[in-house]
């Protein structure tokens, strides 16, 4: 929807989950089907952006490790541009735009300017990857407590990860499969045991989606060895390894 110069439009920061049209909300996917203009991540699933009507303007602000097509900055302000001049903005962010997505600096930019903004939440990268591996990120025989990082950022080896994955614990990293090695090292630096099972998720909930495993001390060689490539998240704990019917039987034992 156009308004007049005087009034802003809205930004809209949905959600596109982690991959399968199937898993958008109804917000999420009326708002792509009504949208003229959608501003959108380059992880996003073809298939959602093909839920756009003919005419919808499209652009991407894809970003790759050491190569972004937009510094965030540039995006922030393409916002804020496009909602001035008054027109509506479907900003579309591939799983939850307030989990890793980088949607509260876009929120706070927005607001700045005076621009009203809509948060449409999507099922994220990790609980989507999760669901689709059959891997319960809790589990009452297994892991009582989640934690999510950021596997690609500044200063990883001077972070403190002791506790974050062990016994009754999952650990699920983002944005790692560049840093593989240096998180495997990381991790039983900080006194993880190096056969704790590991499993990446590559292209969850997508048609070529892959679950490969291994103990945490090979998980770089893993990831080299089957060129996983992103959008891929790691589960570090117990969780990881075994399979649903185990998951089960361990309840069952627990319960006696």
């Amino acid at each position: 929807m156009t308004r007049s110069p005087q009034l802003p439009g809205t930004v809209y920061l949905v959600g596109a989950g982690p991959g399968d049209p199937d898993l958008l909300t109804l917000r999420a996917a009326r708002l792509i089907m009504n949208a003229r203009l959608i501003v959108h991540d380059g992880l996003v699933e073809p298939a959602i952006l093909a839920l756009a009507r003919g005419g919808t303007r499209l652009i991407s602000v894809a970003k790759r490790r050491s190569k972004h097509t937009m510094p965030q900055h540039d995006i922030d302000a393409l916002l804020v541009r496009e909602a001035l001049a008054g027109n509506d903005v479907v900003r579309l962010k591939g799983g939850d735009p307030f989990v890793f997505g980088r949607g509260g600096e876009e929120a706070e930019a927005c607001r700045a300017a005076g621009i009203p903004v809509e948060i449409v939440p999507g099922v994220s990268a990790a609980l989507g990857a999760a669901a689709a591996a059959q891997i319960p990120l809790t589990h009452r025989a297994h892991s009582s407590i989640v934690s999510f990082v950021a596997g690609q950022c500044k200063g990883l080896t001077d972070q403190d990860w002791s506790g974050l994955a062990g016994q009754g614990r999952t650990l699920v990293i983002y944005m790692g499969v560049a840093s593989a090695d240096a998180i495997a090292e990381k991790l039983i630096a900080d006194g993880l045991s190096p056969e704790t099972p590991v499993a990446v998720i590559e292209n969850a909930t997508r048609a070529e989606m892959r679950v490969l495993r291994a103990p945490i001390a090979g998980l770089g060689a893993l990831v080299a060895h089957e060129r996983v490539r992103s959008p891929a998240v790691i589960v570090v704990g117990s969780v990881a390894a075994a399979p649903a019917h185990s998951l089960r039987e361990l309840a069952l034992e627990a319960a006696r």
